[in-house]
Parts: C-alpha cells; structure tokens; sequence
C-alpha cells in the first residue's frame, strides 16, 4: 500500500482484524498502582479490573509523546510511504494534538506534505469503524488525499451510543462533557451516551433493562438510515455483549464487523458495565 494507516490503542479492534487491514499503532499510557504503563502493552484486562476495583485510586491516562508518533511516522515516511493517522477525539484526549506536533517536526525534516492527521471526532468502536474504512481505501490503492476524505466521510456517516452503569467514572475522569448536568440527581439512572467530539447525553433510564432495550431499538433505528456495517464492544459485559449482538443480527440480518472489549484507557473512564454500538453504511467498509 502506497498510504500507510496510522492510530492510537483506543480503537479497540481485534488483533486479526488490525493485521489484516495494515494499521499501524501508537499507544496510549494508563498510571495505575504508581506505575506509567504504556497501554499497548497491558494485556491482562481481568487484572486491570481487579486492580481498578481494589485500588484506592482510580487509574489516570495521558498521550502519546510527540516522540511516540516520530518513531512510528519516520520509518514508515523513509521506506517512501504516505500516512493518513487517525486519533481519538480531540474533545477528550490531547492525542491528535501530539499527532500534529509531530508531523510539523517532521515537515522541517524534509517531509512536508507527506502526513494527514485526523481527529475521528469519535473513540473505540467508532474509531475502529472509521479505521477499517481508511484501510479499504488505502488497501485498493488510493492516494493520502483519498484515504483522508473517505475516512471523514466514513465519520460523517457514523452513529455511535453506549449506555454506562454509572456516570461516576466519567465524572471523576473529568471526560463527562454534556452530560455533566445529569450530575447529582436523585434518582440512580442508567446513562445512554453518544460522543461528537466530546461526550453528549442521549437519554437517561432507570433500569438496565431498559438501557439495553433501548441499545436495540437505536439499532433499528441505525439499519432504517442504511448504517449496516455495525459493531459491539463493552466493559466487562460479555454476556451483555452477547445478548445485543444476537438481538443486532436479528435486526440487520448479518454479523458484526467486530466484536470487542475495551482497554484500560477508555475502560478507566467508562467503569465496568458499559455496552456500545455503532454503525455507518457497509459500502464504506470494503
């Protein structure tokens, strides 16, 4: 492929779907226990949840150092390859502006012009979405402006919600966005989320039950607008997950694109609990 495709560890696909399609991966940090660790690198998920829950902290997360995105930019820049890089929403991580940093040193280095950097305006299975459609595009050939504008349409044609047990680990993240207002109410409610740019309430439930109803019910609503290419991830939810991917198929008369559960980076914030869908139009993705 003349364009390489490159992205940070909050997308969250399979490993044999990220080999399969070329990416290429710069890691977020999670601190947990007193120690920085480099979130690519942490692959004992049951373990961070143990940790998560018996710490008396929760974990923090930070970027990738402008350094990061050098190391993996500039050996792909030499073996004479373009880049299209695709990063988290810059409405809740400084990712993207560590992307850009790094392109513009590279630019000094000779290499002007060679580099797209894109905020997805989105995270996990959105991000994991808009990559697979980048992939395509790069994989049949396209040039770095092609890669780009598909992939920002792949983003404009995205929907994404995910429903959370609790709002606390947003809000003690500080990545609570709009549904900052929802804060403090009498009543235990089970958030529904989206994410444009930065989090922003849907709806608010009283139960799981009726979270995960109406999980299904913006399915339908994702198939009737044509978003059929769909995938599901969760937070330690895989019965959950389970559950929607049987009630998705039933809705959209094919599988997921992909099935996965998030990282610590995203898990820190969202808690236990969570389950997400989303979907944009199937054409895009191959």
């Amino acid at each position: 492929m003349p364009v390489a495709v490159v992205t940070d560890s909050t997308h969250y696909l399979p490993a044999e779907l990220v080999a399969a399609s070329g990416l290429h991966e710069v890691s977020l940090y999670v601190r947990l226990d007193g120690s920085l660790r480099r979130e690519s690198d942490m692959t004992d998920l049951p373990g961070f949840w143990e940790l998560m829950r018996s710490g008396a902290d929760l974990p923090t997360t930070s970027q990738p150092s402008i350094g990061d995105f050098i190391a993996c930019y500039e050996p792909l820049l030499q073996a004479g390859r373009d880049i299209v890089s695709i990063h988290i929403s810059g409405g809740i991580s400084g990712t993207y502006d560590s992307a850009l940093q790094a392109r513009a040193q590279l630019a000094e280095s000779g290499f002007e012009g060679r580099i797209e950097v894109l905020d997805s305006r989105t995270v996990c299975g959105g991000l994991g979405l808009e990559l697979l459609a980048a992939a395509a595009r790069a994989q049949a050939g396209g040039s770095v402006q092609e890669v780009a504008a598909h992939a920002q349409a792949a983003r404009d044609g995205l929907r994404i919600w995910f429903a959370l047990d609790t709002l606390e680990y947003l809000r003690r993240g500080g990545r609570i966005g709009g549904a900052q207002a929802w804060v403090g109410g009498a009543l235990k409610i089970k958030p529904i989320l989206s994410l444009e740019s930065q989090i922003e309430p849907v709806e608010r439930v009283r139960t799981w039950g009726r979270a995960f109803d109406r999980m299904v019910e913006y399915m339908r609503t994702l198939h009737a607008d044509g978003a059929d290419g769909w995938c599901v991830q969760h937070s330690q939810a895989p019965g959950e997950a389970q559950r929607l991917v049987e009630r998705g198929v039933e809705v959209f008369g094919c599988q997921p694109r992909f099935v996965s559960e998030v990282g610590p980076v995203i898990g820190a914030h969202a808690g236990p609990g969570m389950i997400g869908v989303g979907g944009l139009p199937a054409a895009m993705l191959d």
